[in-house]
């Protein structure tokens, strides 16, 4: 059974983690047992969100023994749901189907701060169209690498002059992170060293993942 949910404020992926398993065992749902720990359910939750960045919808894929419908699920959730965790969807998917983490192609973020304050001299959208959208990746004793991320851009335009959306692809199993791009697009390099990186000032919002189709379309998870 799939979930999507959101948190109301930014949680660490682990605070999340062990908030859907508690709502899972409080519910009594007929939940399959982890193989690690029979005692808990299993579920697969994920891909979360980076350190710095919030998320509209978040997935979980809860396995149960027995039939129960979508609506009986979404019901029996949302009776225990935590202060601060909304479900926002429930579906039944094919026992089969990959889980979120492997089905996901493609992301949307959009990202908000004063892009005034850089004194840009062409928009995302010609950052977007040019052959090459470069990042400069800064590492210590002046050691540096200059990666065109062009393949992972799908999208990029402007919804307000303090508000941009990125739509960035799964490239052979790798994300990049819309921190990257926005450093790109600014001018500023991104250190190799600092793992929780983000631009300051500027707030990343995941709004949600998608899967690709036999056409290549992309549909919202």
């Amino acid at each position: 059974m799939r979930v999507v949910l959101r948190m109301l404020e930014k949680q660490a992926s682990d605070n999340v983690f062990k908030a859907v398993r508690k709502m899972i065992l409080a519910s009594g749902l007929p939940f399959e047992p982890a193989r690690m720990n029979a005692h808990w359910p299993r579920f697969s939750y994920g891909p979360s969100v980076a350190v710095s960045q919030i998320a509209l919808r978040e997935y979980v894929d809860i396995y149960l023994r027995t039939f129960v419908s979508a609506e009986e699920v979404k019901s029996k959730l949302e009776a225990v749901c935590p202060d601060g965790l909304t479900i926002l969807n429930v579906q039944r998917v094919p026992y089969a189907l990959p889980s979120v983490q492997n089905l996901a192609a493609a992301a949307t973020f959009s990202v908000e701060g004063n892009f005034e304050a850089f004194a840009l001299k062409q928009t995302i959208e010609d950052y977007f169209n040019a052959s090459r959208a470069e990042v400069v990746y800064q590492g210590k004793n002046g050691f540096a690498i200059t990666k065109n991320i062009k393949p992972y851009l799908l999208e990029a335009k402007t919804i307000s002059p303090e508000k941009i959306q990125l739509t960035l692809a799964c490239v052979a199993d790798k994300w990049i992170q819309p921190q990257e791009v926005l450093a790109g697009y600014l001018g500023i390099s991104v250190p190799l060293d600092e793992a929780a990186w983000s631009v300051e000032g500027f707030t990343f919002i995941r709004e949600g993942l998608y899967w690709r189709d036999s056409q290549g379309e992309l549909h919202l998870i």
